[in-house]
């Protein structure tokens, strides 16, 4: 099959939810499988793309459709490079997002505010553009009133702070590791929404998920 690098990015994303359900042992199914909370729904999908950026795991399958040579590294280099171009922005302009949902969402009175002057200030703390004069972000932001993502929209990022900081097990004691890929399977995969998510996080890692896998995969720390 002639699949693009995001089709199969995608199909490892999809595949992971798959495992989340398929391989749950929880009794009742409204608590099995992706029935856990939003910021920790992602988890096991967005883990599952990360093999996508190892040689090792390339080539099992990666290979020329006419010379049946592997992808070279370099070409996987040059892969990662691309998903880093500006990736600093695009974090802060995440996180912009995630602080104007959450600014909305824990008002507790009536507001008369004026609307634009608040979401500005809302994402100040991690703006790096200026602002466009006559433009205010909550009129196309659906995903914070009308998506389900309402005080949640933070799970985006945080998700990516979660897979980054599993994934970083795997990257130390090998991508195939079967005592890694255990822990994950009883300890994530099987638990569902069982017990609080980071309990069931730190059995499997050990301690709480810190932002320093990220930051290293996003090539923003060394």
């Amino acid at each position: 099959a002639l699949l693009t690098y995001d089709e199969v990015e995608t199909f490892l994303h999809e595949f992971g939810h798959g495992l989340h359900g398929m391989l749950t042992r929880c009794q009742y199914s409204y608590l099995s499988g992706t029935n856990v909370p939003r910021d920790f729904v992602e988890l096991p999908s967005q883990f599952m793309e990360n093999f996508l950026g190892e040689k090792e795991f390339l080539d099992t399958f990666a290979k020329h459709y006419q010379t049946n040579e592997p992808m070279p590294q370099d070409l996987i280099d040059k892969i990662k490079a691309s998903q880093n171009y500006h990736v600093a922005y695009a974090c802060t302009r995440q996180l912009s997002f995630g602080y104007l949902d959450m600014a909305w969402h824990t008002i507790t009175e009536p507001f008369s505010g004026n609307v634009i002057e608040f979401g500005n200030k809302a994402m100040e703390q991690v703006k790096v553009l200026p602002v466009v004069p006559n433009t205010q972000m909550e009129t196309a932001f659906t995903h914070i009133f009308s998506g389900g993502y309402a005080a949640g929209y933070y799970s985006y990022k945080w998700s990516e702070v979660l897979d980054a900081d599993a994934f970083s097990v795997f990257k130390e004691k090998g991508i195939y590791n079967k005592k890694a890929a255990n822990a994950f399977r009883k300890n994530i995969l099987e638990r569902g929404g069982t017990e609080p998510a980071m309990t069931l996080y730190k059995r499997f890692r050990g301690q709480e998920p810190t932002i320093d896998a990220l930051m290293i995969r996003d090539g923003i720390k060394k």
